[in-house]
């Protein structure tokens, strides 16, 4: 939402210009704040992404996994701003079909539903392909899930997929692509 400055209020009303002559958006729910309700600015509290388009990731590869014999088929979410974007803006998802999120190292891995409106389970994966842990994810809860170790990989599928399938934490998943180390 982007709350208009105060008559008489130039140095807000220039920042509004600015902001409008050069046409800057906001993504993924950031806020520029110019003003905390007292003194000059104090009119434009936000500019938001509420009227730009919801960002979704389309035309992403394809992976199909295997864990326990149970085939699913992921989108690879790759980049940084594939993997930002995730499963937000959706609101289905195919029976067996989920993301696959691909990092550039073993790392502790903190998940969140922001902007997400579908129930997902993610499962962490470290290096060598094993689960780590399945944490389930309600929509729109900004509550973080971590990765119990180091994880390369995060798996999200429909809230309870993993659950219903007998899968679980020292499961090993199969057709993971592989990563080449940093230099």
């Amino acid at each position: 939402m982007v709350t208009r400055p105060q008559r008489g209020d130039r140095c807000a009303w220039a920042l509004a210009g600015l902001v409008a002559v050069l046409g800057l958006a906001c993504t993924s729910g950031a806020v520029l704040a110019a003003g905390s309700g007292a003194g000059p600015g104090a009119g434009l509290q936000a500019v938001a992404d509420a009227h730009a388009e919801p960002m979704v990731n389309t035309h992403l590869p394809t992976a199909t996994l295997a864990i326990r014999g149970q085939r699913l088929v992921t989108e690879v979410a790759a980049t940084p701003s594939q993997r930002e974007i995730g499963l937000m803006n959706r609101f289905s998802l195919q029976p067996d079909h989920g993301m696959l999120f691909v990092f550039d190292a073993a790392q502790p891995l903190a998940f969140w539903m922001k902007n997400t409106f579908i129930p997902l389970s993610v499962a962490f994966v470290d290096a060598g392909g094993r689960i780590l842990n399945v944490e389930s994810m309600a929509p729109q809860d900004l509550a973080t899930h971590w990765s119990q170790g180091p994880a390369l990989y995060a798996i999200e599928m429909r809230q309870g997929w993993f659950l219903d399938h007998g899968i679980g934490a020292g499961d090993r998943v199969d057709g993971l692509p592989h990563r080449t180390p940093p230099r």
